[in-house]
């Protein structure tokens, strides 16, 4: 009786799950390669904004933000290019440099030349389109930026450029081949069709109650594995001919990766409540002594600056304070040299072409590029200070480790002190010492999430990921080894469904 329960379960619950099955397999594959949505990556921002030109800049941070009417110290303040001018960010609030108004929100005119600027394209070729309200299919990650003016660019790759009416920035960039891309990988993967996806509690039920259903699906076919197996007897080991056979052996082999990247990705969607756990909950200013303070910034010397910089692109400047001391991270563009003396690795420490820019961390006081990393020992006591728990280790990495990591590799700097904490929840904060300041929390439960998602699921283990295309090879295969399982299984199911539709139409 259990024996037919479970080949009855499996048979009909599984054949509307093989189409699931066989969409995730084969948009796996092509994730491994696409990633997730179309998104502007770090570095091509950087290469597309305008530079900022010091001359230019008339205000003090603190002018900025008396003429622009802030209240409180901001949490983060950003020196960049707006609509050719120089302008502050300060958090969500835009002030221009020069004369200290404040942004307001941008028309289609202004929209249009922000295009043209970050696109390159001749003026002919962008047409303005619509603003944007609700997000479409590309902007279902960056609700936040809209409304969105949604422009069109004729080059021959169906560009389509979204500039945020608040900020005036373009937030996303899509082309036709970006596009197609995502509709055979992460949208079908994601069940991120924009119907669906903006409902937000009907999106995570359905990718939780199919990741669940999916789990079931492949016990059951597990355990028919066992179960339909002759353990006895000389005659055939296995009850089954044609693609039931395939099946069979197909599932049986490739079963435990299925589950395994099933499960995986429901603990993608946070189910449990012990995966949205908090640790050690640090101020943000916890190195760096207190509220940003604005009158610790003087007016940037535009000679000065110019021979620290040493001729490069600056693209923005970043206002931080670490440890009551004011400095500018002037952000370029990636760059060996780049017409500068020396790499911006043996600047910082922490460049890379993966982050997206290189940066120099300039003393506001006395405009010197700091070179060397902050002292550990004094970051470690902010830390312990500001959290009141006592750190159990810390320890200089000088190379990845399994729960501080990036793909693609070197996106985060190295080298990180790596601070544990006796709270609790077991904390590990990760600092940057050349920049002074924390990239990373994890607790327990977060560390094991990292093997339950991104372990189980992209399969990111240091003893083949490090050896592509080994990594490559391996995932392929059991996604093809997956795929086939799952496609087989859909052929059987559409045979049962087209013999009993026929069986039921057929004349008395």
């Amino acid at each position: 009786m259990l024996r037919r329960w479970l080949i009855w379960t499996h048979r009909y619950v599984g054949i509307p799950l093989s189409v699931v099955f066989v969409i995730w397999f084969a948009s796996g594959i092509v994730m491994m390669y696409t990633g997730g949505m179309p998104r502007i990556t770090p570095a091509e921002r950087f290469l597309r904004i305008d530079p900022v030109d010091a001359a230019e800049v008339r205000l003090t941070p603190a002018e900025a933000a008396a003429r622009g009417g802030l209240d409180g110290p901001p949490s983060r303040v950003v020196l960049l290019t707006v609509l050719a001018r120089p302008a502050y960010r300060f958090d969500g609030v835009t002030v221009f440099a020069d004369t200290g108004e404040r942004l307001a929100p941008i028309g289609s005119a202004a929209a249009e030349t922000v295009a043209l600027r970050f696109t390159g394209a001749p003026a002919l070729a962008v047409t303005y389109d619509r603003l944007l309200m609700d997000p479409d299919q590309w902007t279902l990650q960056f609700r936040g930026a809209l409304p969105a003016h949604r422009l069109l660019v004729d080059d021959g790759s169906g560009t389509e450029v979204y500039v945020s009416q608040q900020t005036a920035e373009v937030v996303m960039l899509t082309t036709r081949r970006s596009r197609a891309l995502a509709w055979a990988g992460a949208i079908p993967h994601w069940f991120y069709v924009r119907a669906l996806r903006v409902e937000q509690t009907l999106w995570t039920r359905a990718v939780v109650w199919t990741s669940i259903v999916g789990c079931a699906v492949v016990l059951l076919g597990l355990a028919l594995g066992v179960t339909q197996f002759r353990w006895r007897g000389n005659g055939r080991r296995i009850p089954y001919a044609g693609w039931m056979w395939w099946h069979y052996v197909t599932g049986v082999i490739f079963g435990i990766v299925t589950l395994t990247w099933t499960f995986s990705g429901l603990m993608s969607m946070e189910p449990f409540a012990w995966t949205r756990a908090r640790g050690l909950d640090l101020p943000r200013d916890t190195l760096a002594g207190g509220p940003l303070d604005l009158g610790q910034f003087p007016a940037i010397p535009p000679a000065a600056w110019k021979r620290v910089v040493n001729g490069r692109e600056v693209k923005e400047v970043a206002l931080r304070q670490v440890d009551g001391q004011p400095f500018y991270e002037a952000r370029l563009p990636w760059g060996p040299t780049n017409g500068a003396t020396g790499t911006g690795h043996e600047i910082t420490g922490s460049a890379s072409p993966a982050a997206g820019f290189d940066r120099l961390l300039i003393a506001a006081d006395t405009m010197e590029v700091r070179k060397e990393p902050f002292d550990a020992a004094t970051l470690v006591s902010r830390l312990k200070e500001a959290s009141g728990v006592p750190v159990v280790e810390t320890e200089q990495l000088e190379a990845y480790d399994s729960y501080y990591y990036s793909r693609p590799e070197g996106a985060l700097p190295l080298p990180v002190l790596r601070v544990r904490f006796a709270d609790p929840l077991d904390t590990w904060v990760y600092v940057d010492p050349a920049a002074g300041q924390i990239v990373r929390s994890l607790h327990r439960y977060s560390r094991a999430e990292r093997w339950l998602f991104n372990g189980l699921h992209s399969l990111d283990f240091g003893f083949w990921y490090s050896r592509r295309p080994l990594w490559d090879v391996g995932v392929i295969l059991l996604s093809i080894g997956g795929l086939a399982s799952s496609g087989i299984g859909l052929w059987i199911g559409a045979g049962r469904i087209r013999r009993a539709v026929s069986r039921w139409l057929a004349p008395a």
